[in-house]
C-alpha cells in the first residue's frame, strides 16, 4: 500500500554531479596542454583530473563546513599562535603537493612545465580553491628563493613533493610552503608606504616591527614580507621559528571573516622583534618580488578560469537532467543559447591563461616570450578575473533556486569568484601596470602586436578589431581615464588569437559575439545563427 503520509515522491532532480573525470570531460584543456607544448606531462595531468573530479571534490566540501581556528595560547598559557583545519584541508594539500600542483615546474623543469603545472592549479581550483592559496604562493616563492645565497634549502623544500603539516622548524620537515605578507592598513596595493621597520642584526640577518593587515595562509612554514630596511623597502624571509629552534615574534591578531573560501585562513598579524632573513638588496623590495607576484597573477587568471569551468559543468549538468515544461532545460533554445556562451567565455579564459603559462615557460631564454608575459599576465588577469563573478552567477540561474542553496557548489564558488580580481592587485592595479609596461618597455607592445598578427586574416570581426587597436597603440593613445577599456580591448584580441590560431570551434562565435557586435552586455545573447547545441556539446560530454 502507498504511504498514507507520503506528500510527493523525488523526480525532475539531477543525479549528483560527481564523481567526474575532469580531464576527460575537458576537451578544451587537452587541446590546449598539447598545443602550448605541455604535452610530455599528460598522463600526470590526466591522473589528477580523475582525483580532482572524484576524491578531491568530496574532501573539499567538508573542508568549507568546519572553518579554520585560531588558537592563540595552548591550555598552558604558552604563546602557539596556531591555525587548526579540518582533516579534509590537509588530505587536500597534501595530493596537491604530492601531483606537483607547487612543484612540478621547478622539480622536472623543461619545456611544458609551467604549462602542466597551470593545468594541475587548473584542475586542482575546480575542487577546491581554497587551498590554492598556499599551493600558489609556495609554487611561486621558489625562483626568488633560489637566487638568495643561503636560501637554497628552502627553495629546495619549497619545491618538494612532501606536505608536512607539523608545526616544526624547517630543518626537521621534508617539505614546506611559503606565504606572503605585504599588504598594510595604511597603504593597501601602495606597498611603498609600509610601515614595518627592518633592523639589522649582523650579516642578512633583521628583526622586524610592525603588522601586515593581510597575512595569507597563516599556517605556512615562511613568508615573504615587504619591510622598511635603512635603504628602504626591502624583501624578506620570515619563518616561523627562529634559526635557534624557538618560535618566532611573530603573533597571529585575528583571522579574517572573509567572503571567499572557508577551508583557508587569512589573518591580520604583528611583527615583534620577529627574526627575518634578507631576500634581495636593500631597498630593492618590490624588484625582488616582482617575479613571485607575476606567477602568483598567473594563478589569479587560472583560478577565475577553474571556478567558471565547474560552475559551467555544474549548470550543463543540471540543464541534461532537469526537465521543465515537457522537456530537458538544455533543449529550450534561450537556455541554450546562455550555455553556449559560458561554454564560449569559459573556453577563451582557459585559452589565454595556458598561452601565458607558455611564454612564462619560454620566457627565461627568449626576451620576446617574456616580454609577452609580462604584459598579457596583466591584461588577463583583469579581463579574467573581472568576468569570474558575472560568470558564475549567470551559472547559478541556470539551476534556479537550487543553485543559491548551500548544498549545491554554486554558492561557494559566488563567495569565491571576486577574490582574484583583488588579490595581488585590483583591476585598476593592472590596468596601470599595463600602461607602465606599453609606456617603457617598447618589447612588450610589440610582442602583444607579434600575437596578434599571428592570427591576421582567419576572421573578419577580428582583423577589425586588431587593426583599430593597433593604430590606438601605436598611436600612445593610453590615457589613464581609458585604461580599463584598452585593456578590455586588449585582452579580447588576445583571446580572439588565440582561439583563432587553435582552430578552436569555438572561435567564430567568440570573434562574432565578442568583437563583432553581435551580443548584448549579458551573457546568453548569442547570435542565434550558431549551432548552440553543438558549443555546448563541447563544454561537457553528455
Amino acid at each position: 500500500m502507498p504511504d498514507a503520509f507520503a506528500t510527493h515522491t523525488v523526480d525532475n532532480q539531477p543525479p549528483e554531479f560527481g564523481p567526474r573525470d575532469l580531464w576527460a570531460d575537458d576537451i578544451a584543456l587537452r587541446e590546449a596542454l598539447g598545443r602550448e607544448g605541455g604535452g610530455v606531462h599528460a598522463s600526470a595531468v590526466a591522473a589528477y583530473g580523475a582525483l580532482a573530479g572524484g576524491e578531491l571534490l568530496a574532501l573539499g566540501g567538508e573542508a568549507h563546513r568546519d572553518r579554520p581556528r585560531l588558537r592563540t595560547h595552548d591550555r598552558f598559557g604558552v604563546r602557539i599562535d596556531r591555525v587548526e583545519f579540518h582533516p579534509h584541508y590537509h588530505a587536500l594539500m597534501g595530493a596537491a603537493i604530492e601531483h606537483g600542483v607547487a612543484g612540478l615546474s621547478w622539480g622536472q623543469a623543461g619545456a611544458g612545465a609551467h604549462v602542466a603545472r597551470a593545468a594541475l592549479s587548473y584542475l586542482h581550483n575546480q575542487a577546491e580553491p581554497g587551498t590554492s592559496c598556499p599551493l600558489t604562493m609556495t609554487h611561486a616563492a621558489v625562483p626568488v628563493l633560489r637566487r638568495e645565497p643561503g636560501l637554497e634549502h628552502w627553495a629546495a623544500k619549497a619545491a618538494s613533493r612532501r606536505y608536512d603539516a607539523r608545526d616544526l622548524p624547517m630543518e626537521d620537515k621534508q617539505g614546506v610552503t611559503i606565504g606572503m605578507g605585504m599588504t598594510e592598513k595604511q597603504g593597501g596595493s601602495d606597498v611603498r608606504s609600509n610601515a614595518t621597520t627592518a633592523t639589522s642584526v649582523g650579516e642578512d640577518a633583521y628583526t622586524l616591527v610592525g603588522h601586515k593587515w593581510f597575512f595569507s595562509a597563516p599556517m605556512s612554514d615562511a613568508f615573504l614580507v615587504l619591510a622598511q630596511a635603512p635603504a628602504g623597502l626591502t624583501c624578506f624571509l620570515l619563518p616561523r621559528w627562529r634559526p635557534d629552534g624557538t618560535r618566532n615574534a611573530l603573533r597571529l591578531m585575528r583571522l579574517k571573516d572573509k567572503l571567499g573560501d572557508w577551508s583557508n585562513a587569512s589573518s591580520e598579524v604583528e611583527f615583534e622583534q620577529a627574526w627575518a632573513q634578507r631576500v634581495g638588496e636593500e631597498g630593492r623590495g618590490v624588484a625582488t618580488i616582482i617575479e613571485m607576484v607575476m606567477l602568483t597573477r598567473l594563478d589569479c587568471m587560472l583560478g577565475s578560469s577553474a571556478l567558471m569551468r565547474m560552475a559551467l559543468a555544474q549548470a550543463v549538468h543540471h540543464a541534461r537532467h532537469r526537465r521543465s515544461f515537457g522537456k530537458p532545460l538544455v533543449a529550450h533554445a534561450l537556455m541554450a543559447n546562455v550555455l553556449a556562451d559560458l561554454a564560449i567565455e569559459s573556453e577563451a579564459a582557459l585559452a589565454l591563461s595556458m598561452r601565458v603559462a607558455r611564454a612564462v615557460d619560454a620566457a627565461p631564454g627568449n626576451p620576446g616570450e617574456a616580454a609577452f608575459a609580462r604584459l598579457a599576465t596583466a591584461v588577463g588577469k583583469y579581463w579574467i578575473c573581472k568576468r569570474a563573478p558575472a560568470f558564475v552567477n549567470e551559472a547559478q540561474e541556470c539551476l534556479g533556486g537550487a543553485g543559491y542553496v548551500e548544498e549545491s557548489l554554486l554558492p561557494r564558488l559566488y563567495r569565491q569568484a571576486p577574490l582574484n580580481s583583488i588579490w595581488e592587485g585590483s583591476g585598476n592595479i593592472q590596468c596601470l601596470d599595463v600602461l607602465r609596461a606599453l609606456s617603457r618597455e617598447p618589447q612588450a607592445l610589440q610582442a602583444f602586436l607579434t600575437e596578434l598578427e599571428s592570427a591576421a586574416g582567419l576572421q573578419s570581426a577580428f582583423d577589425a578589431h586588431a587593426t583599430a587597436l593597433r593604430q590606438t597603440l601605436l598611436a600612445g593613445d593610453t590615457a589613464e581615464a581609458g585604461a580599463r577599456l584598452l585593456v578590455e580591448r586588449m585582452a579580447l584580441a588576445l583571446q580572439a588569437a588565440v582561439l583563432l590560431r587553435a582552430g578552436s570551434p569555438v572561435a567564430e562565435a567568440f570573434c562574432r559575439s565578442r568583437l563583432g557586435g553581435e551580443h548584448g552586455l549579458v551573457l546568453g545573447t548569442l547570435p542565434t545563427t550558431l549551432d548552440l547545441p553543438a558549443l555546448v556539446s563541447r563544454a561537457l560530454p553528455g
